[in-house]
C-alpha cells in the first residue's frame, strides 16, 4: 500500500493545502494530513483547532485521515509506516527551503522519499500567512478558505477587538 504524509501547520488550511490534498490523496493509497504541534512558528489556532478546520474538508476522501504530531517529520512518517512525504511547492522561493529539509530528512531516514507537488495556478500565490494577514485587516477570505475556516478567521480577529 503506497502511504504518504502530507505534514505542515496549516494554520489555516487554505485551498491551495486542499488542492496539493487532492492530488496526493489520487497518487497515494492512504493519505494523513500530519498536523504539526510544534513546527517553530507561532501559530494563530491551536492544533486542535487546526484539526477541527480541517476535518469537514477531509469527508469527501475516505482514504485520508488528519492527526496531530510532535517531533521529527521522518519519526512520525515511520510510525505511521509511511513510505513519502507530500510538499506543496508554490514558488521558486520555497524550492530552496523544501530542498534543503528534503535532504535532510533522505538523511535521517533513507527510506522516506520525500515528493513535490506544484498546487494549480489559482493557488501558486495563497498561503497562511498571506490569508491571516488579509483576515486580520478585514478581508474577505471565499476565495482562499473553506466557509468554517473563514469564520474561525472572523472569530479571531473579532476577538482582538
Amino acid at each position: 500500500m503506497r502511504h504518504c504524509i502530507y505534514p505542515g501547520t496549516f494554520d489555516p488550511i487554505t485551498f491551495g493545502h486542499l488542492d496539493v490534498l487532492d492530488r496526493a490523496s489520487r497518487l497515494f493509497d492512504r493519505v494523513t494530513v500530519g498536523i504539526a504541534r510544534d513546527s517553530g512558528k507561532n501559530p494563530l489556532f491551536t492544533a486542535e483547532e487546526r484539526l477541527e478546520m480541517l476535518r469537514p474538508c477531509l469527508v469527501k476522501y475516505p482514504h485520508v485521515q488528519a492527526v496531530i504530531f510532535n517531533g521529527l517529520l521522518v519519526d512520525f512518517a515511520t510510525a505511521q509506516q509511511a513510505n513519502a512525504i507530500i510538499r506543496g511547492l508554490r514558488a521558486l522561493s520555497d524550492f530552496e527551503f523544501e530542498f534543503n529539509m528534503a535532504l535532510m530528512n533522505r538523511h535521517l531516514r533513507p527510506t522516506v522519499e520525500t515528493i513535490f507537488v506544484m498546487p494549480g495556478e489559482a493557488y501558486s500565490y495563497c498561503s497562511s500567512t498571506l490569508v491571516k494577514q488579509a483576515a486580520r485587516h478585514g478581508g474577505d477570505m471565499a476565495h482562499f478558505v473553506p466557509p468554517n475556516v473563514a469564520a474561525a478567521l472572523r472569530g479571531k480577529f473579532c476577538a482582538e477587538g
